[in-house]
């Protein structure tokens, strides 16, 4: 499997919001692997979703290589997703307590 997809991050930052404009003082774009993981997060949308925790602390690491990002973000998902499924997996157990609740309750 190759995958030669580019992904780019934009950050930017404004001046002053103009009626409904926001005026931009700056705007810089940095390949993904430039984002340090330490200010990233993991979210449950679809097949993860990468996140800035702090968008007012974003940390470069300008010398990463897309593979060594990449490795990273494969160790993150390793210790992220048996996290969601025991997550899940709490969330079913405690539904099917509800369902014998309602079951054996009158209409």
């Amino acid at each position: 499997m190759e995958i030669t997809k580019i992904i780019l991050f934009c950050c930017w930052s404004h001046n002053k919001i103009d009626k409904d404009s926001l005026l931009f003082r700056e705007c810089k774009f940095v390949p993904v692997e430039h984002l340090d993981w330490s200010c990233l997060t993991l979210g449950a949308l679809r097949w993860g979703q990468i996140q800035i925790a702090n968008s007012n602390k974003i940390n470069i690491a300008s010398r990463n290589t897309r593979k060594q990002w990449m490795l990273q973000l494969c160790d993150a998902l390793d210790v992220f997703y048996p996290n969601e499924i025991s997550k899940i997996t709490h969330r079913i157990e405690h539904f099917k307590t509800i369902r014998k609740y309602w079951e054996n309750q009158q209409d």
